[in-house]
């Protein structure tokens, strides 16, 4: 099976090392959004889009209320796996793209984590998840809310709370709780690729600031104001 378990893009918790921020604390960060997420969710069908290789589309189906889970991810590779590791009753996982993943059923709960920062348009990606959504269903979301799209050459947004929220606002979505979370990080352990899941991170970083000033800028004004830290913002809406 293809999957890289080196990759920033791709958690298999059983090839995760025990140190660093990348390793098993990345982990447990992610574990923590879908737990949030979990404590929101209300009785009917769950659709877990980009899910990766399934570890928290069996999370999110524990809730007795829950019918069916669904976990969708564009790699084949990464359903392969959750479909052999994560398989269980009631779950059901699929190969399609976010934009073009259709449902004629509907869901009570979507839950995209980690999602919307991938997109060229993440606006229309959250219109998409809330056209999927029945009348007062819940959509949880997370994104990075300190720079990333600097490191990480697969990020195509960079957001900050204020700019999260406010792509939602149009879209009839109510938030009604939210989860920030801090990850403190060391620069040269990351630059240097003694994290093992470091590899993905985007080469010639200075000749990228060279081309990209503002996020030089950016990346210098997070670091200021919070440290070596990457900062993550989960919300809970619910559609009107």
């Amino acid at each position: 099976m293809a999957l890289d378990s080196t990759s920033l893009e791709r958690i298999i918790p059983a090839l995760l090392e025990h140190q660093g921020a990348t390793g098993e604390p990345t982990l447990e960060l992610h574990l923590m959004r879908y737990k949030f997420a979990l404590e929101h969710l209300q009785a009917g069908r769950v659709l877990d889009i980009a899910c990766g290789v399934g570890y928290g589309t069996k999370l999110l189906s524990a809730s007795g209320a829950i019918e069916e889970t669904i976990g969708v991810d564009i790699s084949v590779d990464a359903i392969e796996y959750a479909q052999s590791h994560y398989r269980h009753e009631g779950i059901k996982f699929v190969t399609a793209d976010a934009l073009e993943f259709t449902d004629a059923s509907g869901f009570e709960n979507i839950v995209s984590l980690e999602t919307i920062e991938h997109v060229p348009d993440p606006r229309a990606l959250l219109a998409h998840l809330t056209s999927l959504l029945k009348p007062n269903g819940i959509l949880i979301g997370s994104v990075p809310i300190t720079p990333s799209v600097d490191a990480n050459p697969h990020h195509r947004t960079d957001f900050t709370a204020d700019s999260f929220r406010n792509i939602s606002k149009a879209l009839g979505l109510v938030e009604f709780a939210s989860l920030c979370q801090d990850q403190s990080y060391d620069p040269i352990a990351i630059l240097s690729g003694k994290e093992k899941r470091s590899s993905g991170i985007r080469r010639s970083i200075p000749a990228y600031y060279w081309a990209n000033p503002d996020r030089l800028w950016a990346r210098i004004r997070s670091t200021l104001r919070y440290g070596f830290k990457n900062r993550y913002l989960t919300i809970a809406w619910r559609k009107l």
